[in-house]
């Protein structure tokens, strides 16, 4: 399956479905909404969840997009790369958490200062899914 055309397709697409390894090497899966952005799988999640500390000791991923009313899918085998933790109101981290959030909403956030205050208060962090390889089909 062609990486790119997949990654198109992605591209209109919000929700999909994280899958991380445990320590025990079973799978755990999380539904998480997402945006592409640079080509690039983009996540906001926080530092105290499983995923996370799932995907610090082993990067290997799969990021898995379905449309049922297409029938439709896509798997990626990717690798995450995990952004520091956001840790105050204008850092680097909260501008690209703001970023995200108006790629995924498509519209801008209500009270910008607020929002960068919950995502040092949350302890968010962006993850990057960097795709590998895809399969699936796409209608």
């Amino acid at each position: 399956m062609d990486i790119h055309r997949t990654l198109d397709w992605a591209s209109t697409r919000t929700h999909g479905v994280l899958v991380t390894l445990r320590r025990d090497g079973r799978a755990q899966s999380s539904d998480v909404v997402y945006a592409l952005l640079d080509g690039t799988i983009c996540i906001s999640l926080t530092k105290s969840r499983a995923k996370t500390h799932n995907m610090r000791r082993d990067p290997r991923v799969v990021f898995h997009i379905t449309d049922p009313g297409s029938w439709s899918y896509a798997s990626f085998d990717a690798e995450a790369e995990l952004s520091a933790v956001a840790s105050a109101p204008d850092d680097a981290v909260v501008d690209d958490l703001a970023r995200l959030y108006r790629a995924v909403t498509g519209d801008e956030h209500p009270d910008w200062d607020e929002f960068r205050a919950a995502m040092v208060a949350e302890g968010r962090l962006v993850t990057r899914i960097h795709p590998r390889s895809a399969t699936g089909q796409i209608h």
